[in-house]
């Protein structure tokens, strides 16, 4: 059936387009709150006074490295400037590093001071830029494990984040199998 602009409806045209109409509904409500469930599982946050810590993951090593990096995303919420300073963890010792190219050569290097993070910020740690060294590893960091190291900003404090262990040479983490709802069979 037909609907024309200014056309009476008839009765089982209007009670077969509501029902149309709640099947829709219904299924966008199902889908956002499916959406919701899998949200926490896609982006875990830190958190330290006013800084949040997110999409934070890991390179593998190979055997026998003394080295890992880790990369993560830092959005300081506050009205004052925070600094990430180091860190600690039980598998290797903390360091804040960047590359940057001087005069066409890459470089790499300690930022002693920290990492600034102006108010109301958001820096992003990432392969060739910013990112924590894991130094005098105790063991290989081995893909598909999570490691846990603590990072310590001023004033904010430490927060104790969990890094997923990517491949060795990843660029970036791996997205969830099956796409935004993690293989859920529907």
């Amino acid at each position: 059936m037909k609907w024309l602009a200014g056309a009476p409806l008839e009765p089982q045209g209007f009670e077969a387009m509501k029902e149309q109409l709640m099947t829709r509904f219904s299924s966008l409500a199902f889908a956002l709150a499916l959406s919701g469930f899998a949200a926490p599982a896609l982006a875990q946050e830190f958190k330290a006074g006013d800084v949040t810590i997110d999409k934070a993951w890991a390179r593998a090593t190979p055997k026998g490295a003394e080295v890992g990096a880790a990369y993560f995303v830092i959005h300081n919420n506050g009205a004052t400037p925070e600094r990430l300073t180091g860190g600690s963890a039980d598998f290797a010792a903390v360091e804040i590093h960047e590359m940057k190219t001087e005069g066409g050569v890459m470089k790499m290097g300690e930022l002693k001071n920290g990492l600034n993070i102006p108010a109301h910020a958001t820096i992003r740690l990432a392969p060739g830029g910013y990112h924590v060294m894991f130094t005098h590893l105790t063991k290989p960091l081995a893909k598909g494990e999570k490691v846990k190291a603590t990072l310590t900003f001023d004033p904010a404090g430490p927060v104790e984040v969990e890094f997923p262990v990517e491949e060795v040479g990843a660029s970036g983490p791996t997205p969830m199998k099956g796409g935004a709802m993690g293989g859920m069979k529907m």
